[in-house]
């Protein structure tokens, strides 16, 4: 059925009429699926992508749990438990907390399996497993090996952004380049991998993936001049499968002939060699530390890339590809469908690591299978999941670096004046670096139709100067400094509407809004600040229900279960740190504007709103 007609239905039925007919739809598709793979753990991944993949006014069921860090394979971060709702969330109160004992940035998204809640702390990465039953008492820790010289090459905090979990392990990356699978019941490694090289500036801080029996991971370091790539182990065995890297010839990049770019730039032979000086694609960056999103109909998986290095444009000539390119790939072999890239030649550092989500949305008047993504270039993109055909690319902060996106062409209209350049400041440049959205995920409702954004609002001044690549150290070419964008307030959480193309509502923030989103069937969409807030907004107006004052600012990624009493429960990290909050977590001098790659320049007040943290709060209904 098709979503205008789903949309019609809606209107038409009453509300327990649908609901009935949809969950009914989704236990049919649900014993479709377990008879198909028979795999438990993929089981449950593939019929949350295929339910977050219908459309806007379905409503898919949930099991409760939460198994990845983006909710499900589209990465909608959305749950369908509605106990805690607009009506009662006032009456939210903290259940229990439990500290990790580490004050670094908290980036980490907690799972929750069969009643036990799984989480990855910052450096020195440990694995802990917390009973639920018994308020987050410990089950067991993992603690790898690791290597202590991680952190010297880390660009921006010490961060883990969360594990993953299939067929009774938990996956996890580490800052040390390692890939690790433990045994969920027991804690016991079941085996560990090492797949970069800190020497060369490579670290990891992403939250893995498990698709079609391969675990699936990419590389950190595009501060560090590193080669990036993505890189597919077997999750029974931990054999790397394949490795695709981001620059350099086609057979490195696993590019062959059922490679089809929508648009006739990403066209060609060998495009990831060819567009950089000679052998600029050596050092060029392109990592891929962000979110991946996978469509089991199309059986394709969707990811960006990072920043071109250095940063400095003008010591890099050409589009440098494949840098801050949206890619969708077979996951079983590695080798690229199709090819987007959003930022040729990569004037502002604007990366394209951030998430792809996925949702088939009546766009023009008939139903599209589209993906959505905020980009750090301020514009908010509708592209055909399918094609990678751009549908529609609004601005969705105040933006004047890109002028606008021809959607006939794939480029990128740039005003020349707020390029980088060397030997020239180039002043009030908007976005600033970490985009109008960085890493922090977005959230959809599936009742609202809306996407909500953490957003930031930060312009910048850059100079361009010259830079030398040396093997594991900074590669980036700028003397940077940031400030407040338009307004005065660094960041927002914004409702926007990807249908109609507009923000629906918008609430300021003081702080660039760092923490993730997530929606509800309640109505309500969760998310935290680095002035020590997590709030609940109600997800039609925007209107604020309730609020907790958290013992630290929070860059956490928020996530709700319901649990073996029946109650549901809302969980959140608090624990500044990573980029914007170095100031405090690492000590960083407030008056030295340009500390931070810059962003000291914009957040050098915020040890006057918190200190350093670490804690898990957890929160349910009384």
């Amino acid at each position: 059925m098709s979503s205008p007609f789903r949309s019609r239905l809606r209107a038409a039925l009453p509300r327990a009429a649908l609901l009935a007919s949809l969950v009914g739809s989704w236990g049919c598709r649900e014993k479709a699926d377990a008879a198909i793979t028979g795999d438990p753990g993929t089981v449950r991944a593939t019929t949350l992508a295929r339910a977050s993949g219908v459309g806007a006014t379905n409503l898919p069921a949930d099991d409760g749990e939460w198994t990845i860090a983006s909710k499900d394979y589209a990465n909608t971060r959305y749950s369908a438990l509605g106990q805690v709702n607009a009506g009662n969330v006032s009456r939210l109160q903290l259940a229990w907390s439990w500290s990790t004992g580490i004050r670094k940035g908290h980036e980490g998204a907690p799972l929750i399996v069969d009643g036990t809640l799984y989480l990855v702390t910052p450096f020195p990465n440990q694995l802990v497993a917390l009973d639920l039953a018994n308020k987050g008492a410990v089950k067991w820790k993992y603690r790898p090996p690791y290597l202590l010289s991680a952190p010297g090459v880390s660009c921006c905090g010490h961060i883990n952004r969360g594990p993953a979990y299939a067929d009774g392990r938990v996956f996890f990356a580490t800052l040390d380049n390692q890939v690790i699978a433990v045994d969920a019941a027991s804690g016991q490694e079941a085996w560990r991998v090492r797949v970069g090289d800190i020497k060369r500036g490579e670290t990891m801080t992403m939250a893995p993936i498990v698709v079609k029996g391969k675990v699936i991971v990419g590389n950190s370091g595009g501060e560090f001049g590193v080669r990036g790539w993505v890189t597919a182990l077997d999750a029974a065995t931990g054999a790397i499968a394949w490795r695709a890297y981001h620059t350099g010839p086609d057979r490195d990049v696993l590019i062959g002939a059922g490679f089809n770019p929508f648009y006739a730039k990403d066209r060609g032979q060998d495009l990831g060699e060819k567009s950089w000086q000679p052998l600029g694609w050596q050092n060029g960056g392109a990592s891929m530390w962000g979110w991946f999103s996978y469509d089991p109909e199309l059986n394709l998986l969707y990811y960006g890339t990072g920043n071109a290095g250095p940063w400095n444009p003008d010591l890099r000539p050409g589009d440098n590809k494949w840098a801050a390119t949206l890619f969708a790939r077979d996951p079983e072999t590695g080798q690229a469908k199709w090819a987007y890239q959003i930022a040729p030649h990569d004037k502002q550092d604007y990366d394209a690591v951030n998430e792809s989500m996925l949702l088939d949305l009546p766009i023009a008047g008939r139903p599209r299978r589209t993906l959505l993504r905020a980009e750090r270039n301020g514009y908010f993109y509708v592209m055909d999941r399918a094609t990678g055909e751009i549908l529609s690319a609004d601005p969705y902060v105040f933006v004047n670096a890109v002028t606008s996106v021809d959607t006939k062409t794939g480029y990128p209209t740039e005003d020349p004046e707020k390029a980088i350049r060397t030997g020239v400041v180039v002043r009030h440049i908007c976005p600033a670096v970490p985009g109008g959205k960085d890493w922090e995920p977005m959230a959809y409702s599936f009742r609202t139709g809306l996407v909500y954004i953490p957003a930031i609002n930060q312009c910048m001044d850059v100079q361009g100067v010259e830079a030398s690549y040396i093997e594991g150290t900074p590669y980036l070419g700028t003397v940077t400094k940031m400030y407040a964008g338009p307004g005065g307030k660094r960041g927002a959480m914004i409702a926007w509407d990807p249908v109609q193309r507009k923000a629906v509502w918008k609430v300021d923030e003081n702080f660039p809004v760092y923490s993730g989103a997530l929606a509800t069937a309640g109505d309500v969409v969760f998310y935290a600040t680095q002035d020590r807030w997590f709030r609940a907004l109600d997800a039609r107006s925007g209107a604020l229900l309730w609020q907790f004052r958290l013992g630290s600012g929070s860059i956490g990624q928020p996530v709700t279960w319901r649990g073996a009493d029946g109650r549901q429960y809302v969980a959140i990290f608090d624990g500044v740190g990573g980029w914007p909050g170095s100031t405090v977590t690492n000590d960083a001098n407030p008056l030295d504007s340009a500390a931070s790659d810059g962003f000291v320049g914009a957040t050098g007040d915020l040890g006057k709103y918190t200190e350093k943290g670490g804690t898990l709060y957890v929160f349910a209904l009384p």
